[in-house]
Order: C-alpha cells, then sequence, then structure tokens
C-alpha cells in the first residue's frame, strides 16, 4: 500500500519543507523492444544516483520499452512484458526515488479481445498509456498518463496511445511535493505543468523522449521558460539520447528555475551522450495554492546532510556541432543496435562519399569502416587519387574493385534485347548499369564480410530523384539522406576545421560536382547549381508551399519555368524516395516520417 494524504495535512507548507532538492538526470539510451537490457541499465542508473545521494533519479520517457515503440504496443502480450519488467525495475529501487517512463495498459492485457473503442469520434487503442513511474523501496507508488498526445511531424501517438485522463496529484519527494508530466504535457500553456504549481507542487518533472532537429534545444528551454513563467516553480526537463531508424535523440537535459531577473536555466546536460548528471535545486518559497492536490508519500525525508553538488551547464553546440553529433550518434546506434560492428562505404571521390566515410569513422572507429574504389571507363584520375587520400586520412583500409568487366558483360547480355541493337555510351541505360554494378558489389561485400552498407545520396539528389534504385540508393542506411547539397559542403568545412588540417581533401571541396557515369558530366548539366536548387527545394519541401507561391518568392536565379520544373522532378521521385533506406533526421521535415505525399498524384499546385 502507497501513502497518501491532501497536501495539508502533516508538514507545513514551508516551515518544514527543504529549500532544495537533489535531482539526477539520467540520460539512458535505450533500444526499443530490449526490455530486459533496457531494464539493467535503468537500473544501474538508479544505483549510481542512490550512491550520490540523489533524493530523486529521473529516467526517460519510455525508458524501459524505448521509445518510440510504434506498434509494438498494439501486442497485448508486449504491454504485458512491459508491465513485468516495470515490476522488476521497481524491485530493484531502494531509497532514491526513481521516475522511469514505460508503456502502461493493464485493462488491454486482460482483454486482449478489446482492441480499440471510439473515444471523442477517434479511435483510440484501448488502455494502453505512454505513462511514468513513480518507484521507490522496491514498490510502484504511482503513475502519471501523458494527457496530450503529439499527432504531427513524426508523432503518431494517437494511433497507439489513449489520453490520461487521471486526476492530478503530487508526490512527496525529499519532503517535497513534486509535481510529474510527460513530454508534449508542458507545451500546453496553462496546462498540467500551471496547474501542479496551484496544487502545490514546488517543482516540475518533465519526462521527454523529443527527438534533435536544428534549432530544437532553444526552442525546448523557450517552452520551459514560458512554464516557468506561469508557474513561479523550476522544472526539470529530462530527454532520452541515442538513435532510433531515423529518429536521433540528442538528451541536452536541462532545469529551468525562478531567478531574481526571470527565469533562468541553471543546468544543462551534455548533449548526444548518454549520461548521469547528479545536482542539487534550490526551491523557491511555497505560495499560496488555489487548489491543494492529494499526495502520495513516497520520501517524507531527505536521503541525508550532505554538501552541495553545483548543476552541469553545458554550452550550446553551434548548428554544424549540432548536425554532426546527430549523424554520427544516428550511425553509431544504427549499426550496433542492429547487432552490426563494421559498414563499408562505396568511394568515389565526391563530396558526398566523403562526409559519409568521416561521419562513420567518427561514429565506429576508423577500423570499422571499409572504403570501396568501384572506378568506371568514365572516372577520372584525380577522382581516384582524392578517393585514395580520404581513405587515407581518415585511416581506413579501402580496396578497390573496376565495374569495367561487369559493366561490359551486362552491356552485351542486353544489346539483342534493346531496341535499336545497342546501348549508347553515357546514356541513361549506361548510367544505370554502371550504379547497379557498384550497388551489387558492396552488397556482395558485405554479405562476404558481415557489414552494412552505408549509402551516400544527398537531400538534395533525393528531392529530385537524382539517384538510381537499386544502384546508388542500394544499402541499410543513408546518413546524408536529410542533409541539403549546400549543407554537406558546410559540414565538410567544419570538420576539416575541427581537425585543423584537411580531413576531408581540399580537392574533393572545390571541384565541379559529378556523378561520372559519362564522359565529362556535371551534375549543373542536369540540375541548377545547388544555390539555386537547394532554395528552391526547401521551400517546396520543408516549408510546405505550392509550386505558385514559390515562384512568388522570387528566389534568386529562380524564374517560374525552372520552379516548376524542380518541383515537378520533386513529386515524380517519391516512389524513389519510398525504397531508399531510412536515414537520421536532421531538419524540421525530413522525407519519410515528417513529409508522406501520394506517390500517385496529379496535384501541380
Amino acid at each position: 500500500m502507497t501513502a497518501s494524504r491532501p497536501y495539508d495535512e502533516g508538514v507545513s507548507d514551508s516551515d518544514s519543507s527543504p529549500g532544495s532538492i537533489r535531482i539526477a538526470i539520467a540520460q539512458l539510451n535505450s533500444v526499443v523492444g530490449d526490455l530486459e537490457g533496457n531494464t539493467a541499465r535503468a537500473l544501474e542508473m538508479v544505483a549510481a544516483a542512490t550512491e550520490a545521494r540523489a533524493d530523486v533519479v529521473v529516467l526517460p520517457e519510455m525508458t524501459l520499452t524505448g521509445y518510440p515503440p510504434e506498434d509494438l504496443v498494439l501486442k497485448p502480450g508486449f504491454i504485458a512484458d512491459v508491465r513485468a519488467a516495470l515490476e522488476k525495475f521497481a524491485a530493484g529501487t531502494s531509497r532514491t526515488v526513481a521516475v522511469v517512463g514505460f508503456a502502461d495498459g493493464d485493462d488491454l492485457a486482460a482483454k486482449p479481445d478489446r482492441l480499440a473503442e471510439d473515444v471523442a469520434g477517434i479511435s483510440y487503442f484501448n488502455g494502453v498509456w505512454n505513462a511514468v513511474a513513480v518507484c521507490a523501496e522496491g514498490k510502484v507508488f504511482g503513475s502519471y498518463h501523458k494527457r496530450h498526445l503529439p499527432n504531427y511531424d513524426i508523432f503518431d501517438e494517437l494511433r497507439h496511445f489513449r489520453p490520461g485522463d487521471q486526476a492530478l496529484r503530487l508526490f512527496e519527494i525529499g519532503g517535497v511535493p513534486v509535481g510529474v508530466t510527460l513530454c508534449e504535457d508542458s507545451w500546453i500553456p496553462d496546462g498540467p505543468v500551471a496547474q501542479l504549481a496551484q496544487g502545490g507542487a514546488r517543482i516540475v518533472i518533465n519526462v521527454n523522449g523529443s527527438p534533435f532537429r536544428v534549432g530544437k534545444q532553444h526552442v525546448r528551454e523557450g517552452v520551459i521558460t514560458d512554464r516557468v513563467i506561469e508557474s513561479g516553480i523550476p522544472v526539470v526537463y529530462a530527454n532520452l539520447v541515442g538513435g532510433q531508424d531515423e529518429l536521433v535523440f540528442d538528451g541536452g537535459s536541462f532545469v529551468v528555475s525562478p531567478g531574481v531577473d526571470g527565469p533562468e536555466v541553471i543546468a544543462r546536460c551534455e548533449s548526444f551522450v548518454e549520461s548521469l548528471d547528479v545536482f542539487d535545486v534550490e526551491l523557491p518559497p511555497a505560495r499560496p495554492m488555489l487548489d491543494r492536490y492529494p499526495v502520495t508519500v513516497v520520501s517524507p525525508l531527505r536521503a541525508a546532510p550532505h554538501d552541495s553538488m553545483s548543476p552541469p551547464l553545458h554550452p550550446h553546440l553551434d548548428p554544424q556541432a549540432e548536425r554532426w553529433g546527430t549523424l554520427v550518434l544516428g550511425v553509431r546506434d544504427y549499426v550496433r543496435k542492429s547487432g552490426f560492428t563494421d559498414v563499408c562505404v562505396g568511394l568515389s571521390g565526391g563530396v558526398d562519399s566523403s562526409i559519409v566515410a568521416a561521419i562513420a569513422v567518427d561514429a565506429l572507429g576508423a577500423d570499422h569502416v571499409h572504403g570501396v574504389l568501384m572506378p568506371s571507363r568514365y572516372s577520372s584520375d584525380h577522382s581516384i587519387a582524392d578517393a585514395e587520400e580520404l581513405g587515407r586520412n581518415l585511416g581506413i583500409g579501402t580496396r578497390t574493385v573496376p565495374i569495367e568487366p561487369a559493366h561490359a558483360a551486362f552491356t552485351e547480355m542486353l544489346v539483342p534485347h534493346v531496341s535499336d541493337g545497342r546501348i549508347e555510351v553515357g546514356d541513361l541505360t549506361d548510367q544505370n548499369l554502371q550504379s547497379r554494378v557498384r550497388g551489387m558489389i558492396l552488397m556482395a561485400l558485405a554479405n562476404e564480410h558481415g557489414w552494412l552498407v552505408l549509402t551516400t545520396g544527398n537531400k538534395s539528389e533525393s528531392a529530385v530523384g537524382y539517384s538510381t534504385l537499386y544502384g546508388d540508393t542500394a544499402g541499410a542506411f543513408a546518413v546524408i539522406r536529410d542533409v541539403w547539397k549546400l549543407t554537406v559542403y558546410e559540414l565538410c568545412e567544419w570538420r576539416n576545421a575541427e581537425e585543423q588540417g584537411e580531413l576531408i581533401p581540399r580537392a574533393v571541396l572545390t571541384k565541379a560536382p559529378s556523378a561520372e557515369l559519362r564522359p565529362d558530366q556535371r551534375d549543373d548539366q542536369s540540375l541548377p547549381p545547388y544555390e539555386i536548387l537547394d532554395p528552391i527545394l526547401r521551400a517546396y519541401v520543408e516549408d510546405n508551399r505550392t509550386v505558385a507561391e514559390v515562384v512568388r518568392l522570387e528566389l534568386p536565379g529562380a524564374d517560374a519555368e525552372l520552379v516548376q520544373r524542380v518541383c515537378r522532378l520533386v513529386d515524380l521521385a517519391e516512389f524513389k524516395r519510398r525504397q531508399t533506406p531510412v536515414g537520421p533526421r536532421v531538419t524540421k521535415k525530413a522525407f519519410g516520417r515528417d513529409r508522406r505525399m501520394p506517390i500517385v498524384n496529379r496535384y501541380r499546385g
């Protein structure tokens, strides 16, 4: 049984309540579906927080299941197993209170034949909630169900969960009345955070699984600052870290607290790193309350008198460092969580394959990255030399597999079956043959050595379909799928500056981009220069503008005819993007989860 009392019984509002609370934020890198492993790792964090005499350790959203669990929550057996994992987790707790994310669903496990019910005209999955549990001393003291379910961008929570409707309550931790909320609940003005403060909370813990996009950290801190202005109390924002398919969770947990000159960020954990940070948060005096919510007493006293522990305050990363950190973590976790150790990359001497190889080395180490040069009759000497120099700079092993024998054999095989009895040198069929030969070589080497193939296409190329299905799109993970071509160059320059040298050869960054699939080929023969192309694509893809709206922007070098042609290419390439590998999400609207357009589509705008 758990102890519960109205807030105005027992401890007084301010005289006996502590002036601070020791918080541990556990930025945990969970693996979706690994209930046993996630539980064990979470308990390691709890043990370390207990050793540091924390009053409460906060673990991220869906810690036990991994996030997002997607349609796993539609399996009644999965929900039952999650409940067992929570019981095991709770049994491993002691004095330090643990707030942990999980999928709650007793009703579903008991009634598997009732899969859905209609709530306000929307079909919610019956009895499954996105939840956090409050655990200590070997048991679960209570839970909180997420009330506001995001259903935009990459989120599909209305498909998987039902909104929480429990009466709000507080948990007394270390003698302090604490409110607990989940992710989207903190984005709602005058929502659960403000309500909990009005009901007696002196601090609110907000547990999150917030994926990265450029600029997201500033947005999060701005939103939580608004909640602190409303509530007048500190808010702890604890975020998940790690890669999950195309999503990357960047950590960057923080605390915003009221200050003399207004709310301020008093703590910020490191981004892209699994960590446990333990520190003290000073609490403002208790304020008059509009409501008095019931309180579940979890831990009435602080762990023990102890010296103050200052919070970490890591600086914001610049945008290029954020992008690079996202790509590195995305590659590392996709490869390792998939059960692999090594990858291979086709090295062409171009900027795209060069940056992918550099990211892979930072993610996995040079010994685990294998470069494959696949020159053709059209490959220039400088491209081969640039690829070899890159391999030396990165310290990776390289091998050369010329494609001419296979290219010639395929051409000879197909000649009797083409209309004019010959394949023109450099025509579309000839170009795609070369790309597909290279794809087969990479996949064969991957099969032989147990590697994963990293593809090298960027977002600009993916947008307009400047790729070959089953050729350069063949592989397991598309590292720069959500990185525009101009940003690729910026990232290369940034990485070279970090290296204080030319990790990526200067020649790679200065020569004209080319697929080298026919004589003297350059990208700008088929596409406008990227300085003109990328702004058109950003407006059409990321800003959701129609063709007419893009034309009215009067982007430099982009007349109406060019805009219409480029946007038409984007529409026509949707079928290709559906068949290409996932890659880490970096921008505000990535292909796939974010941008879901019909393949058969006659709207031209």
